[in-house]
Parts: structure tokens; sequence; C-alpha cells
């Protein structure tokens, strides 16, 4: 029986940089395991965001899952109140709530120094004990990354926020709330502000975003006749993996930034692969590198993915008893160190297969490696990047 991982390099792909000799993190890093992959498998490109969306994670990953972001998307909040155990009624908005460092009116930055989460989890309910009220609950999450849950009396789903992560270095009064709902939110990031204003934290205001109600998707089983697993330290991913009917399983040392423990989630894929179908990996560090717009650690942590969760798993499968196992291997969204922030190009990715894989002679393209430039030679190509999940699964 044929069993399925799907790994995920949050924001890896990249554009071309001057430093780099226009080369791209991934052209420039050293990754001889997803280059064998490419060397042996199917490759192609995927566009993970509709032209309609925002090249946002919440987006690019419902396509990975297989999910149409046209059909099922209706906001992060509600995707992170899934990862959370908060259930969301239909009187109520959720929303992805940074804490974040704002200096002389600009964005210094959207992770308030990446805060650890026991200092993170203070804050927040420092915030709830002053500004919670039965309108408005406030609930920690994993470092930076918390939760907000207002009652639709106050706001609603339409009004337009901005992720923090889009505007680093800027001034944050043009990407304020806008619109119907705007003004309650605006009062609870002002009042966030004068409460951590005499505590010692890095952190000096909240910053809610992505609004949603409750998504309505059929589970994963159901879609695809697959018992699944995701593994992540991010709390969207847990979200999305929850609603579909995933197993969600907790890492040790998952950090969801350049120090997680990339083997120990290799290492927990293969086991997981000895009870489900298909297991889903994802590991955020690239992402985090891109956002930061730091070249030596966006090639390091492509590095890292490569050597120890690709060679972790390909050592792994080599070493198996039980055969049978196919890689998809890909970004959700580029992350370029330029922009510091998504872009909505499309994603390259491999298919490989320890028994090796039979796809049409066109789609069998020998590729150098894997990277942006040797994989313009891919002739396969997914406009609607929902769509090549079934087909992995079908490539046998």
């Amino acid at each position: 029986m044929t069993r399925y991982l799907v790994l995920i390099g949050d924001g890896m792909s990249d554009r071309p940089l001057k430093e780099l000799g226009e080369k791209t993190p991934l052209e420039a890093a050293k990754t001889p395991n997803l280059d064998f992959l490419a060397q042996n498998g199917i490759c192609g490109w995927a566009n993970n965001v509709p032209k309609n969306f925002p090249p946002a994670s919440d987006v690019a990953n419902l396509s990975i899952f297989g999910y149409d972001p046209q059909k099922y998307y209706t906001g992060r909040g509600p995707l992170e109140a899934a990862s959370l155990g908060v259930k969301i009624n239909k009187n109520k908005i959720a929303f992805r709530c940074n804490l974040v460092t704002v200096a002389d009116g600009r964005m210094k930055d959207f992770t308030a120094g990446h805060i650890e989460t026991e200092e993170a989890k203070g804050l927040i309910k420092l915030c709830n004990d002053k500004l919670g009220c039965p309108e408005v609950k406030f609930y920690p999450g994993l470092s930076y990354r918390h939760l907000l849950v207002v009652n639709k009396s106050l706001t609603n789903a339409k009004v337009k926020t901005t992720p923090p992560h889009d505007i680093t270095g800027r001034r944050i009064k043009n990407y304020l709330p806008e619109g119907t709902g705007a003004e309650a939110l605006r009062q609870l990031m002002n009042e966030s502000e004068v409460i951590f204003h005499n505590q010692k934290t890095k952190a000096t205001m909240i910053w809610p975003w992505g609004p949603g109600e409750p998504p309505q998707m059929p589970s994963f089983k159901k879609q695809y006749g697959q018992r699944g697993a995701i593994i992540t330290a991010v709390h969207l991913l847990k979200g999305i993996g929850r609603i579909l009917g995933l197993k969600v399983i907790n890492v040790p040392g998952a950090t969801g930034y350049l120090d997680t423990n990339y083997k120990g989630k290799a290492e927990a894929a293969l086991k997981a692969l000895q009870h489900n179908d298909i297991v889903f990996v994802h590991v955020e560090a690239p992402d985090e590198a891109g956002h930061e717009g730091n070249v030596r650690h966006k090639i390091q942590v492509i590095e890292d993915f490569d050597r120890l969760v690709v060679g972790t798993i390909l050592k792994g499968i080599k070493e198996s008893r039980n055969q049978g196992i196919k890689i998809l291997a890909l970004p959700d969204h580029p992350t370029p160190i330029a922009l510091k922030t998504h872009s909505r190009e499309a994603v390259p990715f491999v298919i490989y297969g320890d028994q090796g894989i039979k796809g049409p002679r066109d789609q069998r393209t020998r590729i150098a490696g894997y990277n942006e430039r040797a994989m313009k030679k891919a002739k396969l190509s997914f406009k609607a990047g929902h769509k090549l999940l079934r087909y992995f699964l079908k490539t046998i």
C-alpha cells in the first residue's frame, strides 16, 4: 500500500539576489537531498494563491491540502482558533493577534523580538484581565502568535486589517483597521499600548488581523479517502489540520523558528506513517528568515530543511522494510528576501517515489536540481494549486 509524505518548506522559494550573484537562496544553498528528488522525480510549478486572494499562508496552505480557497476560505482567525480548541459561534469573529514592537510610529518588529511564549502568555493574560469582557476575549498561543475573539456587535469579518509582517519599517497609521467595526479594534490596540508601557517587554501593543468566521469544509478522509496527520509548530496549520480531521502531532522542540527540531519532525513523520496514509510536515523557518530579510539565515534554514528533514526521511525510507512511500516537497508561497513578505508567484514542487514514479513522458523532464532556475525546464504546471494534491495521490 502506498503512503504519502508532503514536505512544506514555508516561504522557501525566492527571487534572484545581487548579493548571491543573481542566484536565489535555493540556488545558493547546498540541497543534495532535494536535488536527488528533483533528479529522480516529477517536477513542476503550482499557483497556490488564486488571483483575487492575497498571498497569505492560510490561502496557500489550503491549496496544498487540496482545498480550493475560492470555495472554502473564510479568514485566518478561525483557523488559529481551531488549533487552540476555541469554538467560534455565529455571533463571533476571530482574529489572529500578534504581539508587535512599534517604535516612532513604525512597525519595527512583527514578532516583538520573537518573544518567549511564557512572557507572551503573561501579556495576553494581562490584556484579558484589563480589556476582556463578554464581547472581547484573548487567548494565548505560541511566541508572538495569539488569538482575539470579538462579538459581531462590535466588529465584523469584513473589517479591513493588514498583516503586520507586510509592513515592517512602515508607518502604522496607514495600516490600522478600517471600515465597519474598525473602531473597536483600534481602541483595543491603543489600550494595549498603555497596558504594555510599564511592562519589561519588547512588545509595545497588540495587532489584530485576519478576521474570519468558521469555515465549512469536508474532512480530509471524506474528501480524499485517506487517514492523515500533520506535524507543525504553527497554530494556523494545526487549525487547518484539526478542521480537516487530521491528527495533530506535537514534536518537542518544534518552535516555528530557525532553532526548530527539524530532525524530530522528520522522525515523527516516519513513525506517523505506520498508522496514517498521509502525513504533512510543515517547517516555518524559511518564511521567518524571509520576513527578516536575512539571506544568511534563509540559506541556513533551507540547508537544515534539506539535511535534517528531507535527508532524515530518505534515510528512514531506505532503511525501512516497508517500501512504497511517495514524497511531495514544495513551499506554500515565496517569501522573497527583498520584499520581507509573501509574493504570489507559482512555487516549484517535486514528486518522488521510492519505487519510482510513472508519469507521462513529457512530464519526466530531467531536472538538475531543486531550485527556481533549474525547475524552469519542468513542463508540468497547476494554475489552480489545490489540484496538485489529487494528482500526487493518483500518480504512481
